[in-house]
Parts: structure tokens; sequence; C-alpha cells
């Protein structure tokens, strides 16, 4: 793991999940593989495993650059910019 400079940017306490799971999904009727939770702005989106890869859609539209697993017992966060775990 490495600590890319946008971690240092990230709002401190992080920001609650917006929803429980991924909107997108649910609008779309799809089911998400896995979670994530944007570290800027709290939106949930589903890992690019799913059909609509709405986290990564999620970083193209806003820039927010990291996000952390959303599933329950991991903690790991991803660095969109850097392309690496932070």
């Amino acid at each position: 793991m490495s600590e890319c400079p946008h971690v240092a940017e990230m709002p401190r306490p992080e920001p609650a999940p917006l929803a429980d799971t991924c909107p997108e999904c649910l609008a779309d009727g799809t089911h998400p593989v896995q979670l994530r939770i944007c570290l800027s702005c709290g939106h949930v989106g589903c890992c690019d495993s799913s059909a609509g890869r709405h986290a990564t859609g999620h970083f193209s539209s806003t820039g927010h650059p990291v996000m952390r697993t959303f599933e329950p017992g991991e903690a790991w966060r991803w660095c969109f910019v850097d392309g690496s775990i932070v």
C-alpha cells in the first residue's frame, strides 16, 4: 500500500454513505457485485465487476479521486488518479 497525495485531501471524518447500495444499479434493475464509497462525498457505487461500473463512473463524472471498499470486513482504499491501493 502507498500513500498518494489525494488521501491527505480527503475530508476527516469520512463522509457518511449516501445510500446502503448502488442507487444507479437500483434504477437500472441490476445487481451490484461489490460496493465502494467515495471518500469525497459518500456516494455508494458498484465495482468494475458489476455491469454498470458505477463507482468508476462517479469518478469519471466528478473527479473525486479516492474510494474505499464498502464491503463488511474490508478496509482498503483505491485512488483512481494514481491507479493504486492507498
